[in-house]
């Protein structure tokens, strides 16, 4: 496999991740919950900063943290072809290490986007960095490298002209990435070790920007894939479809799920019910009212929230998919919001950031403003927000 650069096939590193990492996109379990994390709700350019850090070139990817480090990617150079992965002391924001590598694909994007667009994603002993070019590094937590792919050498014709973002999810020993486009459209499994294919299976050659989703149900773990026409589960370590829901489906924000319950941004928002002995999901409802814009749904207890693209919240009722309330955020959003504890956060893409409480009646308890635009999805790991504006990562907490 030509493409393969094997760095090292065994790891010494005896790190695992804790229930305070926020070790992928949308965090441990794909949620973008931490219930028991209290962020400051108001915060400044100077106010409950515990420390802002600079970052090379550009990037639009949201942080991860994990063994006491806050890991985001970065992309420079007039072409974006420079890649980064950078490490900072979670305490300090003391930068601990960078590597950069030369892109091996396509890198130009759309003039909002960068090729540092997905987030990178770890299991506690590995980071595995994915950049819109197709590459993908996997290094350890000092920051050395075990392998590279550039998955271009292999599908040269895996691209998107405004350029790729989905984010990568390692479940049962398996890196998995979905690379959806006008040419060679497909998913694939990586050995986490070598970094070698486990399983390769096409998709349907259309851009889609969303992210593989992880799925618990009737005992087993599956991993989702979502395109604009349908929604499949497979078998995470060798690509087995076991199931697939045909439908009109969003091409940007991913599938949630909680409970054994999926909920799909189509037709608005679909809710499906998973069962042991059915073929395919059913429908429990469809709810227009609630399509989310850019964000991927959220669903806490027995709620689900959505945000439009134009900044409204949306809360809805699990059970029914009735509309409880509606809250008006300024804005534009294309990253998905988290709750921490009793309050949601949602950044624009401006870089204010909206604190919301929730319960039966919302209220916008304030709106801080970073001064930075924000496209990426919040981290939350301990009592402390990460946030990645184009320029900097910033950790809010308070003293």
């Amino acid at each position: 496999m030509k493409s393969l650069i094997s760095a090292a096939l065994s790891l010494c590193v005896a790190t695992t991740a804790t229930a305070a990492d926020w070790p992928q996109f949308r965090g441990p379990d794909q949620q973008s919950i931490a219930n028991d994390s209290q962020p400051p709700l108001k915060f400044g350019k100077e106010e409950n900063v515990a420390w802002k850090a600079p970052l090379p070139g550009r990037g639009v990817s949201s942080p991860i943290v994990v063994g006491g480090r806050a890991i985001v990617t970065a992309t420079s150079w007039p072409k974006q072809d420079r890649l980064y992965v950078l490490a900072f002391d979670e305490k300090s924001g003391k930068e601990l290490w960078r590597r950069e590598f030369w892109a091996t694909g396509r890198w130009f994007t759309h003039p909002t986007g960068a090729n540092a667009a997905p987030s990178p994603a770890s299991d506690g002993k590995r980071i595995f960095a994915f950049f819109s070019s197709n590459d993908l590094a996997c290094l350890d937590l000092d920051g050395n490298l075990l392998w590279y792919r550039g998955l271009s050498y292999d599908y040269p014709s895996a691209a998107n002209d405004i350029g790729m973002s989905s984010s990568p999810v390692v479940i049962d020993g398996a890196v998995i990435v979905q690379l959806e486009n006008m040419g060679d459209s497909f998913a694939a499994g990586l050995n986490d070790e070598t970094g070698e294919d486990l399983w390769r299976i096409d998709r349907k050659a259309f851009s889609c920007w969303t992210s593989p989703t992880l799925f618990r149900a009737n005992n087993r773990n599956l991993v989702l894939l979502q395109s604009t026409d349908r929604l499949s589960a497979h078998d995470p370590q060798n690509g087995k479809k076991i199931w697939e829901y045909e439908a009109e489906c969003a091409g940007i924000p991913s599938s949630t799920s909680a409970d054994g319950k999926i909920y799909l941004p189509s037709k608005g928002l679909t809710k499906l019910d998973v069962n042991a002995s059915a073929n395919a999901p059913v429908v429990a409802w469809e709810v227009t009212q609630l399509g989310p814009g850019n964000a991927t749904p959220i669903v806490q207890g027995d709620k689900v929230y959505t945000v439009a693209r134009a900044g409204v919240l949306s809360c809805a009722a699990i059970d029914s998919g009735e509309v409880l309330w509606k809250q008006r955020m300024p804005g534009t959003f294309w990253a998905t919001p988290v709750i921490a504890g009793k309050h949601l956060f949602a950044a624009n893409q401006d870089g204010q950031v909206h604190v919301v409480a929730l319960g039966d009646k919302p209220e916008l308890v304030s709106t801080n403003d970073l001064g930075e635009g924000i496209l990426g999805s919040p981290a939350v790991a301990g009592n402390a927000l990460y946030l990645r504006s184009d320029a900097h990562l910033w950790k809010i907490a308070a003293p």
